[in-house]
């Protein structure tokens, strides 16, 4: 028997999404079972009817124990007879690892790729959704039937700048390296785009050298895929405000705010306000009125629908 209703599982620490998305839309809910054995082992049961259901499983890859436990359901439902699965990564957290620049460097983001392409197949299909990645080409890391997407949170960024500014700003990233996402973004919006040129001291310290545009009176919003500590940020709104910014604010897709990277941002006396999505479950933990969470959950409701 076929059931039409797609049904939503999720890892622990994406509960919250899985949530919103079931508050929205006529999906039923996967019920997992965990517990933890004294070693620390995890032991997990899938409770819910799965056989010949389409499945959705929402988990980010924010450490290598939960890159495990989604690995672990993704692999037992589709054992279970899911006819097909959807699984929506909102982080993947191994981006910094892209690639081997040094020999004998281990990619870990292609290893992992490797690791979820090797999910059995269903009788339909494995698609595999990744937001706002770092790095481009993190998608032709997954192997065999997998097919990996490239979802853009362009449409939550862009309401978020315009609820901070309405049309009146300039659109900045931290580097030269993000120039051409946020030119992108720039472009849809009809706004001025801006970036630093900087370089590198050492592994966690940046120099600014220039501006690529004047930016002096005006409204600037660093748009920054990803922060994390805040301190290439942090830089960056120096460089902005030493050139004259009227005020500043950021705007990301993953809210990491390692090592007290919120604090740090605010902090530096910079910034208006930081936006993220929650993406990531830091972002959502964090309760403090200079950050303010855009959900991606309708994004994600279009996939799920599309699927």
């Amino acid at each position: 028997m076929r059931f039409d209703k797609k049904i939503i599982f999720s890892t622990r620490q994406y509960s919250y999404l899985k949530e919103a998305i079931l508050a929205k839309g006529d999906y039923g809910r996967g019920e997992v079972e965990v517990k933890q054995f004294p070693d620390g082992e995890r032991y997990q049961r899938i409770l819910s009817d799965i056989d010949e259901r389409d499945v959705v499983l929402i988990g980010g890859t924010i450490s290598d124990a939960d890159t495990l436990e989604l690995y672990d359901l993704a692999y037992t439902l589709v054992s279970l007879g899911a006819q097909s699965l959807l699984l929506i990564i909102p982080y993947f957290g191994y981006s910094t690892m892209e690639r081997a620049v040094k020999r004998g460097e281990i990619v870990t983001a292609k290893t992992r790729a490797f690791l979820l392409s090797s999910i059995p197949d269903t009788t339909l299909d494995n698609r595999v959704i990744l937001l706002d990645l770092h790095t481009e080409g993190l998608p032709y890391y997954f192997e065999g039937k997998t097919k990996a997407v490239h979802l853009y949170g362009k449409p939550i960024i862009i309401e978020a700048c315009r609820q901070l500014a309405g049309d009146d700003f300039i659109l900045a990233s931290t580097d030269a390296g993000r120039a051409k996402w946020v030119e992108s973004l720039a472009n849809d919006m009809s706004i001025q785009g801006a970036f630093v040129f900087k370089r590198r001291i050492d592994a966690e310290n940046t120099e600014i050298i220039s501006i690529s545009c004047d930016v002096q009176d005006r409204y600037v919003i660093i748009y920054d895929d990803m922060i994390r500590t805040g301190g290439s940020l942090v830089n960056a709104a120096r460089a902005y405000k030493a050139a004259g910014a009227a005020k500043i604010a950021a705007v990301t897709t993953h809210g990491l705010f390692s090592k007290g990277g919120l604090q740090t941002i605010k902090n530096s006396g910079l910034f208006e306000c930081v936006i993220s999505t929650d993406s990531h479950p830091n972002a959502i933990s964090l309760k403090d009125d200079f950050l303010q969470i855009k959900s991606i959950a309708d994004l994600l409701l279009q996939e799920i629908d599309h699927h």
